[in-house]
C-alpha cells in the first residue's frame, strides 16, 4: 500500500477520497447512463447516512441497503464484523483466508449492484460459534469494538441498523455479538476518552438512533410476530425505480447473488415488500427512520446556495444532453469550496466532481502492459482520456502516486475525439508488495493483525497504483484519481480487468500444504520457481528443522524471461518418531532472500485476486498403518481431502459420470462422497442405487456432512437417518469413544483421545440426530453445558460391505495434517467387514 504523510487536513480530504473510492477499485471506469446521471444528481441533495451492521457477508439486508441507497439517496454502509473467512465454499476449494479474500470481493460486487458502501473490522471468523461468550473468548473484544467505534467516527451515520438482537437465541454467536457490539459503540463513537488513539485521524460522533431489523423470523410465528407488529417501525421497500428500470427487490436479488461461495442466488420480486425495524437506542423514530433528522443542506453552513444550484441543475437537466448541466454543476462546486471544512463538505466534494464527470462523458483510464510489475521496474502504461461533450475541457497533466514529476500536456479534449499516448513510468526500489493489508502480519485464531490505523474498516488495500489527471472544466481546475489497471481481450469474455499489483522478483511456491510422512521412506518435495522479472538469478533452499534432511542442499537458477518457472524437486527425509513441523523454501538473490509465493484466486464474478503467502507447508512424521489402496472420490461442494490421502499413499480417483457403473466401482477399497454431495451434486439422484448396491456387494461408502435442505434425494442412507444442525463448534471439546470395541476405532491403527489433540476450527457440524438401530455410534462430543451429539460417525452393515455417515470435519482436519485425524480417517477407508461383527449395542437416538 502507498504510504502517505499528512496533515490533518490532508488526511480528512484523503478519507473522504477512501469512502468515495472503494467500491470502484480495480474495476472497468463506471460508464453511468443518462437515468443513472440523474439519479446521482438528485443525491447531491440529500445528507443523510445510514449503517447496517452484521457479522458475515450475506448476512446484511440487501433489499434495505438497496432502498435506502437508491429511493431515499442516504450514503448507506454495510460494516460487515468478519470476512467469512470460516465458512464453506462452494465454488472451489478455497477456505479460511482463502475463503475470506473471495467472500470480501463478493461483498463489494453486492455493494456496487445496490450502491452501498462496504466496511470491515480485524474480527476473525474462526467458524461456528453458538453464543457471544464463546465468541468474545477468541475475538478480543475490545478491538473489534476500537474497529466498529473507528467506522463509525469516519463514515458519521445518522441511523445505525442490526441485522441481529443483542438478546441470546439460537442464531450464531457472531451475530449475536454483532449486535451487542454495535450497541456499546452506538455510546462509545461519542465518548473522547474511548479510542482517544482515533481522534488524530476522526472526530468523536453520536448516530441518531440504532434499530434491529427484525421480522416474523424473529417472532417464531406470525401469531407472535402481530402481538409485536404495532411496536414496530414498518417500511415498504418494494418501490420501482423507474431511473434504473428495477424494482428494489430486483436489484437486491442481484445483489444478494454475488455471493456465488455461499449458493445464494436469488430472484427478483416485485410490488410491496415490508421490513421492520424495533427501537434499540436512541431517539424512538414513530413514523419514518430519519424522524428528526435533517438531511437538507440547511444542516451545512452555508450550504443553501449550493442546494439551489443543485436543484436548478436537476430541474433542468435533459437526459439527451446531461453535459448541458455542467456549468450549474461547476457554480454549485465554487459555492461548495467556500464553505469551511466539515464532513459533508468532503462527501459532497467527491460525489459532485464524479457527477460532473459522469455528465460530461469524461472516460479516462490507465492501464498497465502486465498485471504485475516489481519494485525498481519500468512499467508501460497507456492512457485514454475523452470528452463525450461539447463542455470545454483541457487536459492540464497527469501524475501518477509512485512517480516524483508529472506529465504536463495542456491538451483540449475535443468532443468525442480521443487522446491516446503510451508512457513509461519505473516503481521505486522501495514500493510495498501487494498483500492483503489483514494478511501481511500473523493474527491469532480470532484477530487479523493490523498496525495501521488508517487502514482499519477498508474492505481492501488502497490501489497499487494512481494515475491523477489534473483538467480544466469550463475554465474550473477538476482532478480526478483513476487507480491502474490491467486490461486485456479476452476471446470469450472480450474485455477484462484485473488490478494491478506489486510483486517481489521471484516467487517460491510449495506443491502442497501439508506433507504426511506415514513412514520412514522419504518424500519428494516439489518446488516452483517463478521470475517477477527479466534476469532474475540465484539458488533455492528448503529450511528445515532440526532431525529432518533434504537433498540436495541447494538448487541455482537462472531464470531469463518475466514469468519464466524451474520446477525443483527436493528430497526431504523424516526423523523417528511421530513429529509436527514446518518447512519453508526461500530463494537467495544478490544476497537477499525472498520466501513469498505467488496464488490468484480467479472466478469470473469478482475481480482477479493476488496473494504473496509465505512459502511454508506443514510437515509430519505420522505413525499410521493402512489397509486398503484404491479410493473413489465424489466431489461434493469442493475440498482438499483426495490430495489428502494421496499423501498417506492411497491411490485416489475423482469419479465422474461414465465412472459410476457397478462393475467400475467394484475395483474401490472404499468410495467417498465429498462435503455436501448429496446439496450439490444433482446426478446423485441417479448414482444412489449404483452406490449401494456397491455397499451391498462388499463396498465400503463413506459420506461426509450434507446440510439438512436442499438434498437431491430424500433419504441418503440405506435406512433411515434424519440430518440436523447439531454441531460441535469448541474444536478441543472431549470426544468419548462409544464403542471402544469397533474395528473402526482399532483397525489398523488404535484410536485413543490423543487422536482427537490439535484439531482446528471444529469438531464437526451437521450430525444426525436420528437414525436406525442398525446404525453404530461409534463417537460422543458436545460444546461446553450441550448434551451428548452422538451422531458425528455412524457405521452400519449393509449386505456384505458398510455404509458411514459422518459429521465429522475431516475437510478442515486433513488438509491442516491433523495426525490423530488422519489415523481414524484410514481406518474409515479399511473398515472392509468388520462393523457387522462390532462390539457393543447399537444406538437409536442421540440422547440414548
Amino acid at each position: 500500500m502507498i504510504k502517505y504523510a499528512y496533515s490533518r487536513q490532508g488526511f480528512l480530504l484523503l478519507l473522504a477520497l477512501l469512502l468515495a473510492v472503494p467500491a470502484a477499485w480495480a474495476q472497468a471506469p463506471v460508464k453511468p447512463s443518462s437515468s443513472k446521471v440523474l439519479q446521482d444528481l438528485k443525491k447531491l441533495n440529500v445528507l443523510g447516512s445510514v449503517l447496517y451492521i452484521a457479522a458475515h457477508p450475506d448476512d446484511e439486508n440487501t433489499r434495505l441497503i438497496t432502498y435506502l441507497s437508491n429511493e431515499k439517496l442516504y450514503n448507506t454502509g454495510y460494516l460487515a464484523v468478519t470476512r467469512g473467512d470460516g465458512g464453506q465454499n462452494l465454488i472451489g476449494p478455497e477456505i479460511s483466508e482463502g475463503l475470506g479474500i473471495i467472500r470480501t470481493q463478493e461483498l463489494l460486487q453486492a455493494r456496487r449492484t445496490d450502491g452501498g458502501q462496504q466496511f470491515f473490522t480485524r474480527a476473525n471468523d474462526f467458524g461456528f460459534s453458538k453464543d457471544p461468550e464463546e465468541t468474545f473468548t477468541i475475538w478480543d473484544k475490545e478491538q473489534v469494538l476500537a474497529d466498529m467505534v473507528y467506522v463509525i467516527r469516519k463514515f458519521r451515520p445518522d441511523v445505525m441498523v442490526t441485522r441481529f438482537s443483542p438478546e441470546p437465541s439460537g442464531t450464531h454467536g457472531h451475530h449475536t455479538s454483532s449486535a451487542i457490539l454495535a450497541a456499546e459503540a452506538f455510546d462509545a463513537a461519542a465518548d473522547p476518552k474511548r479510542f482517544p488513539e482515533q481522534l488524530k485521524y476522526v472526530e468523536v460522533w453520536q448516530p441518531k438512533r440504532l434499530l434491529w431489523n427484525t421480522g416474523v423470523w424473529s417472532f417464531g410465528n406470525q401469531a407472535e410476530f402481530e402481538k409485536y407488529v404495532k411496536e414496530l417501525l414498518t417500511i415498504d421497500v418494494g418501490a420501482y425505480n423507474p431511473l434504473l428500470g428495477k424494482s428494489y427487490g430486483e436489484i437486491a436479488a442481484e445483489s444478494r447473488s454475488m455471493h456465488k461461495s455461499q449458493g445464494f442466488g436469488a430472484t427478483g420480486s416485485r410490488g410491496v415488500a415490508l421490513e421492520y425495524l424495533k427501537h434499540t437506542k436512541g431517539a424512538r423514530a414513530e413514523k419514518e427512520l430519519f424522524e428528526g433528522i435533517n438531511t437538507s443542506w440547511s444542516r451545512v453552513k452555508g450550504g443553501e446556495k449550493v442546494e439551489k444550484l443543485i436543484q436548478k441543475a436537476i430541474d433542468t437537466y435533459n437526459p439527451a444532453v446531461p453535459a448541458a448541466v455542467v456549468p450549474t454543476l461547476i457554480a454549485a462546486k465554487k459555492e461548495l469550496d467556500k464553505i469551511p471544512e466539515g464532513y459533508w463538505k468532503r462527501v459532497k466534494q467527491e460525489e459532485l466532481q464524479d457527477v460532473i464527470q459522469e455528465a460530461l462523458g469524461l472516460y479516462l483510464e490507465v492501464t498497465a502492459n502486465d498485471f504485475a510489475a516489481t519494485p525498481g521496474q519500468p512499467v508501460k502504461l497507456q492512457v485514454e482520456a475523452i470528452n463525450r461533450s461539447a463542455v470545454p475541457v483541457t487536459l492540464q497533466r497527469i501524475g501518477y502516486s509512485f512517480a516524483s514529476k508529472d506529465t504536463t500536456l495542456n491538451k483540449p479534449l475535443q468532443n468525442n475525439e480521443p487522446l491516446l499516448y503510451n508512457a513509461t513510468a519505473t516503481l521505486p526500489q522501495d514500493m510495498p508488495y501487494s498483500q492483503p493489508y489483514w494478511l501481511r502480519k500473523q493474527g491469532t485464531v480470532g484477530m487479523f493483525a493490523v498496525e495501521n490505523q488508517q487502514e482499519v474498516g477498508l474492505p481492501e488495500n488502497a490501489p497499487a497504483a494512481q494515475a491523477t489527471f489534473t483538467l480544466q472544466v469550463a475554465g474550473q481546475p477538476l482532478e480526478v484519481k483513476v487507480p491502474i489497471v490491467y486490461k486485456r481481450t479476452d476471446p470469450v469474455e472480450g474485455e477484462v480487468y484485473r488490478p494491478f499489483v506489486v510483486t517481489p522478483p521471484v516467487f517460491v511456491n510449495i506443491s502442497e500444504k501439508v506433507y504426511m510422512f506415514a513412514s520412514q521412506e522419504p518424500k519428494q518435495v516439489q518446488v516452483l520457481v517463478k521470475s517477477g522479472k527479466d534476469n532474475i538469478a540465484g539458488n533455492v533452499k528448503l529450511q528445515l528443522p532440526q532431525g529432518w534432511r533434504a537433498e540436495p542442499a541447494s538448487v541455482p537458477f537462472n531464470l531469463k524471461s518475466k514469468g519464466a518457472e524451474l520446477p525443483v524437486s527436493f528430497t526431504v527425509y523424516p526423523p523417528q518418531g511421530q513429529q509436527e513441523a514446518t518447512l519453508q523454501a526461500v530463494t537467495t538473490v544478490d544476497g537477499k532472500n525472498y520466501s513469498q509465493g505467488l496464488n490468484v484466486i480467479n472466478y469470473s464474478h469478482i475481480p482477479a485476486q493476488v496473494t504473496l503467502p509465505d512459502a511454508r507447508a506443514k510437515i509430519v512424521k505420522l505413525d499410521l498403518q493402512k489397509k486398503g489402496q484404491k479410493v473413489g472420490y465424489v466431489m461434493g461442494a469442493g475440498d482438499d481431502i483426495p490430495t489428502s490421502l494421496q499423501q498417506i499413499g492411497y491411490d485416489v480417483s475423482l469419479l465422474q459420470e461414465g465412472d459410476m457403473r457397478l462393475s467400475n466401482l467394484q475395483q474401490f477399497d472404499a468410495i467417498i462422497l465429498g462435503v455436501r454431495a448429496y446439496n450439490t451434486v444433482e446426478r446423485l439422484k441417479f448414482y444412489q442405487p449404483t452406490l449401494l448396491k456397491y455397499v451391498e456387494n462388499g463396498g465400503n461408502l463413506i459420506v461426509q456432512y450434507n446440510t439438512n435442505h436442499s438434498l437431491v434425494i430424500p433419504d441418503v442412507a440405506p435406512y433411515p437417518l434424519k440430518l440436523s444442525r447439531d454441531r460441535v463448534t469448541v474444536e478441543d471439546a472431549e470426544v468419548r469413544l462409544l464403542q471402544p470395541g469397533h474395528p473402526v476405532l482399532n483397525t489398523p491403527n488404535k484410536i485413543t483421545q490423543k487422536d482427537f489433540d490439535g484439531w482446528v476450527q471444529e469438531r464437526g457440524l451437521y450430525f444426525p440426530n436420528e437414525w436406525s438401530d442398525k446404525f453404530q455410534a461409534i463417537l460422543s462430543s458436545n460444546d461446553p453445558g450441550e448434551p451428548a451429539r452422538n451422531g458425528g460417525l455412524l457405521v452400519a452393515p449393509y449386505g456384505k460391505g458398510n455404509y458411514i455417515y459422518t459429521g465429522y470435519s475431516w475437510f478442515r482436519e486433513l488438509p491442516a495434517g491433523v495426525p490423530g485425524a488422519y489415523r481414524l480417517f484410514a481406518n474409515l477407508i479399511s473398515l472392509g467387514n468388520h462393523a457387522s461383527g462390532a462390539n457393543g449395542e447399537a444406538k437409536s437416538s442421540a440422547n440414548k
